[in-house]
């Protein structure tokens, strides 16, 4: 699933695509690229489910903290998402590029990806999906964006 939705957010948002797919016609075109019918499905029913939060007038309950709170992760989330994967989303909290809204939304979508464990560059496009579809969440993106694929000026030793 995780390898379908990649897709999607190269081809379609990451590349500044600016036409609507009729659902029909993606998933003809991802069955031609390979994916199977499965895994289509559960990454269209996966996106679905994050532009329903970006739809909400707002956010889920469980989504909303008070400012000065701690996040303790369950024993499932904890196995998914390992110490560097943690370690990502508090850093991207420090440096203000999620709050805990969106810490929760990634922290949902990354729950319902089928991998039993999510490798740290998976978690970083999991993040950009989320801060792309999250309204008012674009200086965020750009400043993810910036920090992951910018490359260094001058020579590295």
């Amino acid at each position: 699933m995780f390898e379908v939705l990649m897709y999607l957010f190269e081809t379609y948002i990451h590349a500044d695509v600016d036409t609507m797919v009729d659902q029909d016609e993606l998933a003809e075109e991802l069955t031609d690229a390979g994916f199977s019918k499965e895994e289509i499905l559960k990454a269209l029913a996966w996106l679905e489910r994050l532009a329903e939060l970006q739809e909400a007038d707002e956010p889920p309950s469980w989504a909303r903290s008070a400012p000065d709170s701690f996040r303790i992760y369950t024993p499932e989330e904890l196995y998914k998402l390992d110490t560097d994967g943690r370690g990502f989303l508090l850093f991207l909290e420090q440096i203000k590029v999620l709050n805990a809204e969106t810490r929760e939304i990634v922290i949902d979508r990354v729950m319902e990806l089928d991998s039993p464990v999510i490798e740290l560059d998976d978690l970083k496009w999991v993040v950009l999906m989320v801060l792309f579809n999250v309204p008012g969440s674009e200086s965020a993106y750009h400043e993810l964006e910036d920090l992951l694929f910018e490359q260094p000026d001058g020579v590295v030793h």
